[in-house]
C-alpha cells in the first residue's frame, strides 16, 4: 500500500508527524505538505509563480504553496512511486458540516480523487487535549480493515475523531454533513498605523447537528465518517429551474 500524506497545518505540524509515524508501520508513505499553515485555503492552486519543493531531513517534502499544490506535486512529480491513496491530516481542529467548503485538509484529500482508493481527510475535534495518536490509530485501523470498501469514483472520506484516548472511542458511525449556524461578525482592529484591520470570526456552532450528522457522532464519542464528492450539482432543483426558464429567449 503506497500512501501520500499531506495536510493544511504545515509540514511540521504535530498531526502530520503522528500520522506519518503510525502509517509508516503499515504502508509505504511519502509526505508532501505546505511549508506553513494554510488553514482555510480550500482548493486553491498557486498559478502566479513556480513552486519550490524542499526536502527536509526526515524526507518530508516542504512546498511553498497550498495543500492542493502539495498533493498535486506529490502524486505527479516528486516521488518515484505510484500512490493508491491520499491521506490528509491530522488536522488540528474539526472539519464538520460546512467546514468542508473552506478546509485545506479536505482540499488536499480531494486532489487525490483520481487515485484508485478513496482519499481520506482526517481531523481531530480538538478540545485542548491533543489526542493526535487516537486519530492516527483510527486511520491505521481503517486502512488495515479486512472488509472490502466499494464506493463511487472521486469519493473523499471526511473523518472526524473525538479528542479522547483511543480506548474511550465508542465506535465508528457513517454520517452526513451537518450544518453550522452563521459565524460571528469580523472583529475590527486598528493597527499601529491607525489603519482598520479585520479578524475573521470563529465558525458558528452546529445548527443542523442532530442524530445522523457528523456533529452528533463526535459529540457522543464516535468517529464520524462522511462520504463526500466534488459534484456540487443540486439535482432536486433541476426540474424547478427548467420550468423557470420555459419561454425565455
Amino acid at each position: 500500500m503506497n500512501l501520500l500524506i499531506s495536510n493544511d497545518d504545515g509540514v511540521s505540524a504535530p498531526g502530520i508527524i503522528a500520522l506519518e509515524k503510525a502509517l509508516s508501520q503499515i504502508a509505504t508513505v511519502r509526505v508532501s505538505a505546505p511549508d506553513r499553515d494554510h488553514s482555510g485555503a480550500s482548493n486553491s492552486l498557486t498559478l502566479d509563480r513556480p513552486l519550490r519543493p524542499t526536502f527536509l531531513e526526515n524526507g518530508f517534502a516542504s512546498i511553498d504553496g497550498t495543500p492542493t499544490d502539495s498533493v498535486h506535486l506529490g502524486i505527479t512529480s516528486l516521488f518515484d512511486l505510484e500512490f493508491e491513496r491520499v491521506v490528509s491530516g491530522i488536522n488540528s481542529h474539526a472539519n464538520l458540516g460546512d467546514d468542508v467548503i473552506y478546509s485545506g485538509t479536505v482540499a488536499a484529500a480531494t486532489e487525490g480523487r483520481f487515485l484508485p482508493q478513496p482519499a481520506m481527510a482526517v481531523s481531530l475535534v480538538n478540545q485542548g487535549r491533543n489526542h493526535y495518536q487516537t486519530a492516527a490509530q483510527v486511520v491505521a485501523m481503517l486502512l488495515t480493515s479486512n472488509n472490502n470498501l466499494s464506493v463511487g469514483p472521486r469519493t473523499v472520506l471526511n473523518i472526524n475523531v473525538p479528542d479522547i484516548p483511543y480506548d474511550e472511542i465508542r465506535g465508528v458511525q457513517i454520517t452526513r454533513l451537518g450544518h453550522r449556524a452563521r459565524g460571528g461578525e469580523p472583529e475590527l482592529m486598528v493597527d499601529p498605523r491607525g489603519k482598520d484591520r479585520y479578524w475573521i470570526a470563529a465558525a458558528g456552532e452546529g445548527d443542523d447537528a442532530g442524530e445522523g450528522t457528523d456533529f452528533h457522532a463526535v459529540a457522543n464519542g464516535y468517529v464520524s465518517i462522511t462520504p463526500i464528492h466534488v459534484d456540487m450539482t443540486r439535482y432536486d432543483a433541476i426540474s424547478d429551474l427548467s420550468h423557470w426558464i420555459e419561454g425565455m429567449k
